[in-house]
């Protein structure tokens, strides 16, 4: 109980104390900025590899499926 009193009055949120990310020298922000970036990247990657390898004489529906 004193221990959970004692992480509630540091101010601590759940994301710090799971992901230590003060000790990690980065905020929330950050983090939630670079997932999306990956995020965006990924959605890009999915749609335009299939083009990509069509051009290459692949069959652009068969990539895209597996």
């Amino acid at each position: 109980m004193s221990q959970q009193h004692t992480t509630q009055a540091s101010g601590q949120g759940m994301l710090e104390r799971v992901f230590k990310l003060r000790e990690h020298g980065t905020t929330a922000r950050t983090e939630v900025i670079a997932g999306f970036t990956t995020f965006l990247t990924m959605v890009y990657i999915v749609f335009v590899n299939p083009q990509i390898l069509g051009v290459a004489g692949m069959d652009t529906s068969a990539v895209f499926v597996t």
